[in-house]
């Protein structure tokens, strides 16, 4: 065992994709320190600046007393009137009958997916979908088709060859994707879904908050509540809180809450957090020019970056740079941070082989005055980026 592991490490040394923990110390306006310098935050999920906002900070003080945790699983004594208000706030925010609240949202994926699922079933995959569904598929036991990114029509010859041969059918894809910043065709796939008698299940973490005339997200924007069996999502991102949900039908959650192991056996989430969350689902319908500037500040600054001679992608908050290899995006990482940007480098196994990458996920926080310095910073860092 030691030789496996010191052989990998001295390998993602030399290939430039060994990973070291960074501490910080958040800050207001979409920044950061970190050893004693200040630095714009480009690298957080804060999308809606939220985390900072006082109203959740008063909700989370406010639920601290008698206890501090809730010291039981959701089944023994771990579920309160808090948890419950939230469920029936999510299930209207989602447009669905019911939801139930998850620790985190890689426990509600590999949970709700492998209580699904098992032998004999089958799960088509977008091939870019988050660790935490591949885990869940593998877990189910279920066969797995990955079909390519956002490609309804290969969705398509793969249900067409593979579907009949199977017990029961998961379709499932992320809305916004956290490394492409992109958006699943989720109205062709809600067509597949009905002409192949699958159940269709959609993770929502990187657009609530964002997407959709309420901020529900992609399935809200594309009214397809009702095509979508399963809403997943999480409230550690543009919600600025902590834990996961899945809005459903109130047959499956009942199935969930005697199934999903991931549930079960978990201790719930504290009453401070389940009140910080459910302040935040009111303040995104409260407050909707966060999420308006922030996409048109996105858009903004994936154009100028274009306009620079920068591969660009996303339709979204998050803009990933595209710069291939694992050593060159480093440098230009710790370039920017000396000229004090903060943006993380994203490399294999995360991303696909060559597409290593700069992420610009973008905050309502920032400026167009930060996103000016921004572009002249790394226009200055030229020679070394562009492909």
């Amino acid at each position: 065992m030691e030789r496996r592991i010191k052989e990998f490490l001295e390998q993602s040394e030399k290939d430039g994709v060994a990973r070291r923990l960074a501490v910080i110390a958040p800050m207001r306006g979409g920044r950061l320190s970190a050893g004693g310098k200040e630095y714009v935050n480009f690298s957080s999920n804060d999308y809606l600046a939220l985390a900072s906002h006082p109203e959740l900070a008063r909700a989370a003080s406010g639920a601290l007393s008698p206890v501090l945790g809730s010291s039981a699983s959701r089944l023994m004594t771990g579920t309160t009137c808090l948890h419950e208000a939230l469920e029936e706030k999510i299930a209207r925010f989602k447009h669905k009958p019911a939801a139930l609240v998850f620790n985190t949202g890689y426990q509600a994926n590999i949970g709700i997916i492998s209580a699904l699922c098992g032998r004999g079933d089958c799960v088509f995959s977008d091939r870019l979908n988050h660790a935490s569904i591949v885990d869940g598929i593998r877990l189910s036991g279920a066969r797995s088709f990955r079909f390519r990114h956002n490609d309804a029509g290969h969705l398509e010859e793969l249900l067409r060859r593979e579907r009949r041969k199977f017990r029961g059918a998961l379709i499932i894809t992320e809305t916004v994707y956290s490394m492409d910043g992109d958006i699943a065709p989720l109205a062709d796939m809600a067509r597949l879904k009905k002409d192949h008698d699958c159940t269709f299940m959609v993770d929502e973490a990187h657009a609530t908050g964002v997407m959709g005339e309420n901020g529900s997200g992609v399935v809200e924007a594309t009214g397809l509540a009702g095509e979508v069996d399963i809403i997943m999502g999480t409230f550690s991102k543009a919600l600025g809180g902590f834990g996961a949900y899945a809005a459903v039908s109130e047959n499956l959650k009942k199935f969930l809450i005697n199934t999903c192991r991931s549930f079960i056996y978990s201790t719930a989430l504290p009453p401070s957090v389940i009140a910080a969350d459910s302040v935040a689902i009111d303040l995104v319908k409260k407050e909707p020019h966060r999420r308006r500037e922030l996409l048109s500040n996105a858009e903004y600054l994936k154009e100028r970056l274009k306009e620079e001679g920068f591969h660009v992608k996303g339709a979204s908050q998050i803009i990933p740079v595209i710069l291939g290899g694992n050593r060159e995006t480093v440098n230009v990482s710790e370039a920017l941070r000396e000229k004090g940007y903060w943006v993380t480098p994203v490399r294999p196994p995360t991303v696909p082989k060559g597409e290593a990458r700069l992420r610009l996920s973008l905050s309502y926080a920032h400026s167009r005055e930060v996103l000016e310095r921004f572009i002249e910073d790394i226009a200055s860092l030229a020679q070394s980026v562009k492909g």
